[in-house]
């Protein structure tokens, strides 16, 4: 019998995660990486995103309440005491970061509301209109330019007035965003048809509460991070219904939720145990919340029984306490979303490991993840490229969540980022990225038969990076953040994703021809280079002045002329 056979039969790996892993593991590294040269759908859709916090600034205006990374930033917790107070002023500049969008060519642009910016207690009672009436500029000049928003209603920037009331781990919350959802839905559902409910929850539990990294700070992997999550669920549900009850039929749109999550590649393939271990590292990553969402309306039965192995083994010191759903509650979580989003952006090698008492996904899941170091690294100490991981992943989640309700993948999140510091404007190492993780979505959709009908870059521009500060870019732009109008300007991997979008995937003949290259730009001064010519084309301009709209005749330039024009009296 084969080796590969073998580890199969005798590891305790699920089915789907066996299935899908020996589908692509005897794959050479030629086959694995060959690129397809295709299109996607024609009616595939295109996007970039930005979040409330990393934008926006404006924190107190308007009647905005503070968040928990308003309280975070202003604690001097973020890198070298920066705050997101001004972040990139979008709240100023919905005309200018439009513009941007329609450079790029975008079907769609995904970004959050900020809860405290509509309802600054997180109560219905304290409404803000002018947070309502930004969202609605935005909302309306996006259309105006022919560009879907997609609206994720929390994107971590919590209410701080409800985390005083202990946050996600308080069960009130799930009422709270069930009314903040509503207005939502009644206020905007009439122009916005596509929703996330919550993008990277994962991060909120494990980050938010397990390790305490970000805000609020709480370090409870015991028992705040799993209430969070049971929480956090709940109240997506809660949401999903009330579009689904009230607006729906009128609406006509979608509700889905953006799940995070690596892909698990066992570190020793000839070792049946860290074949399931890699199983395990997603099913306490992904299945956490796709498993009620998607398949019963529970928590998957391998995160169950370690929690249950791991309470008996350690009487004393418990290191995870799962809440129970009551039957009621698993069917009212169960089926609810039109959509599985998901944020990718690395992949793990995992081992069996013991991790004796120890709280914590490798602790009580019994494992340890790595990265190879054959992986191209990036500015983050998390992010390393590893682009054939996305087609395995998609191929895993499409068997494993939607092969009852065929519902379809939205990437909702792709990107890394690159240091503040050198030359920021080409960035090589991003378009080589992008290059790559596109063309396994373009892979897993033609090889593989995988339902994905949008891809998202992050992000349109560098933001505030949460404890990394304005210190890591993800951004399609950059943005000169020592300079108080804080201009954008479009890098080398703008052009590139144009371009990508324009021929919508890979068809023709190599994207890697270059932009003209950015030079002599130096960060205290704006670039001479327009913020909007992404890219430069002759029909490009033929568009922009026939179907001018009135926000484009506003548009301030930014630029000199040329050296050689004499201006005489």
């Amino acid at each position: 019998m084969p080796v590969l056979q073998n580890n199969l039969l005798t590891s305790s790996c699920s089915m789907t995660y066996c299935k899908t892993w020996s589908n692509f593991a005897t794959m050479t590294s030629s086959e694995r990486d060959a690129f397809l040269m295709e299109s996607f759908p024609a009616d595939f859709q295109w996007a970039t995103s930005s979040e409330s916090f990393k934008v926006e600034g404006g924190w107190s205006e308007g009647g905005k309440g503070e968040t928990i990374w308003d309280r975070f930033g202003h604690e001097g917790l973020a890198s070298v005491n920066q705050t997101a107070d001004l972040a990139c002023d979008s709240f100023h500049k919905v005309d200018y970061d439009v513009y941007l969008l329609r450079g790029l060519h975008v079907n769609n642009y995904q970004f959050s509301i900020s809860w405290a910016r509509i309802f600054p207690s997180g109560h219905r009672g304290s409404q803000s209109e002018k947070g309502a009436v930004y969202y609605d500029k935005l909302i309306n000049a996006l259309i105006e330019s022919g560009i879907q928003p997609v609206v994720t209603l929390y994107h971590w920037d919590l209410p701080q007035a409800l985390q005083d009331y202990g946050g996600w781990t308080n069960t009130s919350i799930v009422e709270a965003f069930k009314d903040y959802a509503d207005f939502c839905f009644s206020r905007f559902g009439d122009r916005v048809k596509t929703w996330n409910t919550f993008s990277s929850p994962w991060v909120v539990s494990h980050a938010g509460y397990g390790t305490g990294k970000h805000p609020p700070g709480v370090k409870d992997y015991v028992v705040a991070s799993y209430q969070v999550t049971h929480n956090l669920l709940k109240s997506h549900a809660e949401a999903w219904h009330v579009y689904n009850d009230k607006y729906r039929m009128k609406q006509g749109g979608k509700v889905g939720i953006a799940l995070n999550s690596d892909w698990a590649e066992p570190m020793d393939p000839s070792r049946p145990e860290d074949i399931a271990a890699a199983d395990r590292y997603l099913q306490f990553m992904l299945g956490w919340f796709a498993h009620p969402i998607f398949v019963d309306g529970d928590y998957p039965a391998t995160l169950k029984t370690q929690v249950e192995e791991k309470r008996r083994e350690c009487p004393h010191s418990e290191p995870a306490r799962l809440p129970v759903f009551t039957s009621e509650e698993r069917k009212r979580i169960h089926g609810t979303a039109d959509f599985l989003g998901l944020n990718h952006y690395t992949s793990r090698l995992v081992n069996k490991s013991d991790g004796g008492c120890t709280p914590g996904i490798q602790g009580v899941g019994d494992l340890q993840a790595h990265v190879d170091p054959s992986w191209s690294s990036t500015a983050s100490d998390w992010i390393y490229s590893a682009p054939w991981g996305l087609r395995r992943l998609l191929n895993y989640i499409s068997a494993e969540y939607l092969n009852v309700t065929k519902v379809p993948i939205h990437i909702t999140g792709n990107g890394m980022p690159t240091e503040h510091s050198g030359d920021t404007f080409n960035d090589t190492s991003r378009i080589e990225y992008m290059r790559s993780y596109i063309n396994e979505a373009l892979k897993a959709i033609h090889l593989d038969g995988v339902n994905v009908q949008q891809f998202t870059v992050q992000s349109l521009m560098d933001g505030f990076e949460g404890p990394q500060g304005y210190s890591k870019r993800f951004g399609l732009h950059h943005v000169n953040f020592d300079l108080p109008d804080r201009p954008r300007t479009p890098k080398q991997s703008a052009y590139f994703y144009s371009q990508v979008i324009e021929k919508n995937g890979f068809a023709s003949k190599s994207l890697m021809v270059p932009a003209p290259e950015l030079k002599n730009i130096r960060s205290n001064k704006v670039s001479s280079m327009p913020p909007s010519t992404v890219p430069s084309q002759a029909m490009d301009v033929w568009r922009k002045f026939s179907k001018q709209s009135k926000f484009q005749r506003k548009l301030y330039h930014y630029g000199t002329f040329p050296k050689a024009l004499l201006i005489t009296p």
